[in-house]
């Protein structure tokens, strides 16, 4: 058996699959966000454990036989996080989030520095771990002088559950400090934010071991052990490796909180000019590259919030063949945006409103907004050389098949749907697990689900689509110039 544990903004889910990479058993646990200031997102570090305990509590009580079992156990993580130890492991602050926007001045900083993008391949993003470090630097002197070790919100689990600091590089490619090329800590950018290697924790790949589950825990949940921790994934490259997106050209379009549309590489090809993240897989000797937008399903909630109702209600009153464009137009930076314009300040925007438009008319612009952000990922990847021709569909928002079918207009590309099962960043994380102790090739792990369907494109749309696209992406400038 199998363990892979996904800690998620909101919380953990635990999912334990057996020998054949089959789910036979999940739990989850519940997590807060702290928000004390505009542009701030925190979280206590001990909810990621006490989460973790309830968990791994709930399986012990359903799956007990199969928990005992277990040999190796994967991680997934939200990236970016900011946790703060002092030589102790003490955690000296909660932890700051990759949808912490504070540190924008130090991002702009770290990022005029050419060495940043040159060994990184990435802008600078004010999400990144490095500026919010360097804010702390800035802003709280008494802190960022007791901070011994510095660690990824999955990399505090693991220390947890073997005692170690350890990350992997594809996680670690999200902080700014890593030479993305030579999957290695940079000396110079650490220099340039004050630090020093020994505050990294040491580097493994995904697949790799790092380290064995604690005596203590092995006791606590009834496993006879021993049992391998593997060095996981960010949770964008987990679920790479849960979808079988390993090899060039394989790529997913994720509908979560945030929107993602991420494609493999075998070589290491950064395009930071673009807003596009260039960073190593979870697996040895490969990359991907991928673009965000900040607020995809958030979106949504904003919009149930604003209407008194939920994002599922608000979904269901849609069809399920969209016939064109929406009546309006939505700029979906309600959180600021990553791909293609690396812009921290929020600049959401409805256009095209007359006093006929109804609720439907919003939800509709709202996932047609959505898509169109994407869109600009997509080429921003194309633009890199980056072919993609098919993209897997992934998270909540793609649920609804008003969504789905807008998305694959918009983007003029195949949108293949797994059937109904477990394809995620947790089923990753258990196959990183798996791959750790086993002597099969990954592919052979790290299939790809079974497809329900293929959604293709209304070619008698295109033109109506490209040309609402154009009007999109004017919309932009245009706010930015309002508001400066």
């Amino acid at each position: 058996m199998y363990l892979g544990l996904d800690l998620g903004t909101s919380g953990i889910r635990a999912l334990l699959v057996n020998e054949s990479g089959m789910p036979i058993g999940e739990a989850s646990a519940s997590s807060d966000v702290s928000h004390p200031h505009p542009g701030w997102s925190e979280q206590d570090p001990a909810q990621w454990i006490a989460a973790c305990e309830a968990a791994i509590t709930e399986l012990k009580a359903n799956h007990g036989s199969e928990l005992r079992a277990v040999r190796a156990i994967g991680l997934s993580g939200h990236m970016h996080g900011a946790t703060l130890l002092d030589k102790d492991h003490k955690v000296l602050r909660p932890c700051m989030l990759w949808n912490d926007t504070r540190s924008a001045q130090e991002a702009q900083q770290l990022d005029s520095q050419d060495r940043f993008r040159t060994l990184t391949g990435n802008i600078v993003f004010p999400g990144f771990t490095a500026p919010k470090v360097d804010w702390v630097r800035v802003h709280e002197p008494d802190v960022f002088s007791q901070v011994a070790k510095i660690l990824l919100p999955k990399d505090y689990l693991r220390l947890w559950l073997t005692g170690d600091c350890v990350s992997d590089m594809s996680d670690s490619a999200g902080t700014a400090w890593l030479d993305v090329d030579k999957r290695n800590w940079s000396g110079a950018l650490l220099d340039a934010c004050q630090l020093t290697e020994d505050q990294m924790p040491s580097l493994v790949e995904g697949s790799e071991s790092s380290g064995g589950l604690r005596a203590e825990l092995l006791s606590d949940w009834g496993i006879e052990g021993p049992v391998i921790v593997a060095g996981g994934g960010g949770d964008n490259a987990a679920a790479a490796c849960g979808l079988g997106c390993l090899q060039a050209g394989d790529g997913f379009v994720s509908l979560g909180t945030s929107g993602v549309l991420l494609a493999a590489t075998d070589t290491y090809a950064p395009a930071p000019e673009k807003a596009v993240h260039s960073f190593c897989h979870a697996i040895p000797n490969t990359w991907f590259q991928m673009g965000v937008t900040l607020a995809a399903t958030d979106s949504l909630n904003w919009l149930a919030k604003i209407c008194g109702s939920t994002p599922a209600e608000l979904a269901s009153a849609l069809p399920e063949m969209p016939t064109g464009p929406s009546s309006a137009t939505f700029l979906p930076y309600i959180s600021g945006e990553r791909t293609p314009h690396n812009d921290a300040s929020p600049s959401g925007v409805f256009a095209g409103l007359s006093v006929g438009a109804e609720q439907a008319d919003l939800t509709s612009a709202v996932m047609e907004g959505v898509a169109f952000s994407l869109k600009d990922c997509l080429n921003a990847l194309r633009a890199t050389g980056t072919n993609v021709t098919s993209l897997i569909t992934t998270g909540g928002g793609t649920r609804s098949r008003f969504w789905l079918n807008t998305l694959a207009n918009v983007l003029d590309v195949p949108l293949q749907v797994p059937a109904k099962g477990e394809f995620g960043a947790a089923l990753g994380a258990a196959r990183l697990g798996m791959a750790a102790v086993s002597d099969q090739a990954l592919t052979e792990i790290m299939t790809k689900p079974e497809i329900a369907e293929t959604i293709e494109p209304n070619t008698d749309l295109s033109d109506a689509y490209a040309a609402r696209y154009e009007q999109f992406k004017s919309l932009y400038p245009a706010v930015k110039s309002a508001t400066a």
